[in-house]
């Protein structure tokens, strides 16, 4: 048994980890009590943690310390859904306990793991006791209890691992939704999961290896291109990390200004221990040689910029309309304020581009953006201050992380729905300031009614009823109102649910799947329930929801 662990040990422990997750992550995905096709717990937390497991497996030997900030970094950026903001922000807390650590024994172990509990509790503004909160508040306090009965790193892993497994048991006598339908919770699995594979690690030696099945969640994404609209200045953009010198005492503003004089959208972001840079020139290696004398470079990215424009011409490519893959440039605020929601479907990206969004993050229900996706999309903006729609309340923690990270102000709006996004849009004054803005807009949203019809994804026993796969789900906000087996007698019902004396529009958003036949028999159902409201109805193209209405 390992008396410490070291950097190495703790890097392989989350490699681990995340390979046990992934193994099995259908397991997790189905102890989702929501039957909706979305991206799951199992999914989330798996896609989240695999991406610092590929940053630190280039890692070579280095202290606790920097292997459990590299993983940190990495969990914060690739951050996917609730549970996988959750679990950065437990890794986060994780590094915090474990900072200037060169290897940790049981006590060290211990503090950092309460340390990550601190951390996660205080960033969830309202805790639920019975999920992935629970599990890691249960298993560092008696992580702490182990380490005083021995300080072996490994022994005190054992007895965290142990005490996941037991109170993940208690997690349905804590929730009750989870009690109905006979299961743990999903989060809490998924937590118990990275546990065990660290512990193969730290007690064993053994790093458990994936299955070799890939996972079937997300499908290809197109990469992202970057659409110049403005001439192009320099040919070059070049991108590096600066891993500071701490013997060099250099002030980052000198780069900034070197960088100045040999081109433009220069950004030099720095904090104690690295220097993040971006550029335009015609020569790359002048910044390059001028980035060495303030340390070791990192992660060094040259792109030929007319190239990918002649590519876009080409191609006729719409701007921004993906979020994975190539760098986008940091753009110049030009403006005061800009836009970047999240959609699904051509229809609806179509619509939030009419309606003033500057950037489109493409994913939702059945896929959530990771916080370096929206990120990416924030950077590319050209304003000062860059709103954020969600649109999806499985988004909105992962769209707040990218708030700290960001070189321009992110107001990140909670809008839960699509109509809740659009609703926003339609409020915002480019006279007013961002605050009445936020008040406005957050009013709007609030005071718009959303509907949604999709199928079951698996069955189900939630809030009462008996849920079989593939059938009609008719959703009031976010909340399953009924269960249907016909499509329209479903958009009827809900149309009924969602209109008031006060409505005077509603609108029908129909989706991908859904024939042209289908669509006028919905339109029909809606106008007759309708009463005295207006009735408009939008292609979308949107997956998974047959039917989205908007009821104000």
């Amino acid at each position: 048994m390992a008396n410490l662990i070291t950097g190495s040990i703790f890097r392989d422990a989350v490699i681990s980890g995340a390979a046990n997750i992934t193994n099995q992550r259908q397991a997790v995905d189905e102890l989702n009590v929501f039957p909706v096709p979305d991206g799951d717990t199992g999914t989330n937390m798996s896609l989240t943690i695999n991406n610092a497991a590929r940053t630190v497996e280039r890692m070579g030997e280095c202290s606790v310390d920097e292997a459990a900030k590299e993983t940190a970094s990495a969990l914060l950026r690739g951050a996917r859904g609730n549970s996988g903001v959750i679990l950065s922000l437990f890794f986060r807390g994780i590094s915090k306990g474990l900072k200037g650590v060169e290897t940790a024994d049981g006590v060290a172990l211990a503090a950092a793991f309460n340390a990550g509990v601190d951390t996660a509790y205080k960033a969830v503004m309202k805790p639920t006791e019975g999920t992935i909160l629970t599990v890691a508040r249960l298993s560092a306090k008696t992580a702490t209890e182990a380490a005083k009965e021995n300080n072996d790193a490994a022994f005190v892993m054992e007895k965290t691992y142990e005490s996941a497994k037991e109170a993940l048991a208690q997690t349905p006598e804590l929730l009750p939704v989870l009690k109905k339908a006979g299961v743990v919770d999903a989060g809490g699995q998924g937590l118990l999961c990275i546990f065990e594979g660290m512990l193969s690690v730290i007690r064993d030696g053994v790093m458990i290896a994936p299955t070799g099945k890939k996972s079937a969640a997300p499908k290809k994404e197109a990469k992202p291109e970057v659409n110049f609209e403005e001439e192009i200045n320099f040919t070059y953009c070049t991108e590096f990390i600066v891993q500071k010198d701490k013997s060099i005492n250099r002030d980052p503003i000198k780069l900034r200004a070197f960088l100045e004089t040999i081109g433009d959208c220069v950004v030099v972001v720095d904090d104690e221990d690295i220097i993040k840079v971006h550029v335009h020139s015609d020569n790359p290696g002048k910044a390059i040689q001028e980035g060495i004398k303030f340390g070791m470079l990192t992660n060094i990215k040259i792109d030929n910029m007319r190239e990918q424009n002649q590519r876009i011409v080409n191609d006729k490519k719409q701007p921004a309309k993906t979020m994975r893959g190539e760098a986008i440039p940091p753009a110049k605020p030009e403006k005061k304020y800009g836009f970047v929601s999240v959609a699904a479907g051509e229809g609806l990206c179509e619509l939030f581009r009419e309606l003033g969004a500057d950037q489109l993050v493409e994913g939702g229900q059945t896929m959530n953006p990771s916080t370096d996706d929206i990120l990416r999309m924030v950077e590319a903006t050209p304003a000062e201050t860059v709103f954020v729609l969600p649109n999806n309340k499985n988004i909105i923690m992962a769209a707040e992380q990218a708030i700290p990270l960001a070189t321009r102000k992110v107001c990140v709006l909670p809008t839960r729905t699509i109509p809740q996004g659009i609703s926003a849009m339609l409020a915002f004054d480019e006279d007013e300031s961002t605050d009445a803005n936020l008040l406005a807009m957050t009013k709007a949203a609030q005071r718009t009614g959303t509907g949604q019809i999709t199928y079951a994804a698996r069955d189900s026993s939630y809030d009462g009823k008996e849920i079989k796969e593939g059938q009609i789900l008719a959703l009031k906000e976010g909340k399953i109102a009924f269960v249907e087996q016909d499509i329209i007698k479903a958009v009827s019902k809900l149309t009924k649910a969602l209109v008031n004396k006060d409505t005077c529009q509603l609108t029908l958003i129909y989706g991908s799947d859904v024939d042209a036949d289908t669509v006028a028999q919905a339109t029909a159902a809606c106008e007759a329930k309708a009463g005295d409201a207006e009735v408009t109805v939008i292609d979308g193209g949107q997956p998974v929801y047959y039917f989205i209405l908007s009821a104000e």
